[in-house]
């Protein structure tokens, strides 16, 4: 989490240390929608102290200290926050992510809500780390995403 730091201390963007390597060709990061209006209720795509890979989109979603891997899509109304994501996360309409790390190719449905209780998070199985940081690896059951004790239809 140091790289979205103003001044981290390892600089990609220092030039005295160019970085190799071979990444297959992905267009820019794309950010679209721009309502105004409050976190999570305006349509807003936005990228805030945070790294955004190639091929990312961030939809009408919004991005607060976090770094985005490639083809990584956040999707309307959506907040994630100090939280990093793997390649080709894709990030459900309305969904809180919050201190999260979430392993590639995972997709979280509309809706759902990581970070900010952690017994309900830990009640549908996610690790959540000492210092309060939820896991999810990619090879969570879809039901993890939904609430413990959901009502009856």
């Amino acid at each position: 989490m140091d790289l979205v730091a103003v001044d981290p201390l390892l600089n990609l963007y220092d030039n005295a240390w160019p970085i190799r390597t071979a990444l297959p060709p992905q267009p820019p990061p794309k950010f679209v929608f721009g309502e105004e209006g409050a976190v999570g209720v305006a349509r807003r795509g936005e990228a805030i102290d945070s790294m955004v890979c190639p091929g990312a989109i961030v939809s009408g979603g919004q991005v607060r200290r976090s770094l985005l891997s490639s083809a990584v899509r956040v999707n309307s109304y959506a907040v994630v926050e100090d939280s990093i994501l793997f390649d080709r996360v894709d990030v459900g309409r309305h969904c809180r992510i919050r201190k999260a790390i979430i392993d590639k190719d995972v997709k979280l449905p509309s809706g759902t809500v990581l970070g900010f209780d952690h017994d309900h998070d830990r009640a549908r199985g996610f690790t959540v780390t000492e210092s309060g940081i939820v896991v999810v690896s990619k090879s969570e059951p879809a039901d993890s995403f939904q609430a413990p004790n959901p009502k009856p239809g």
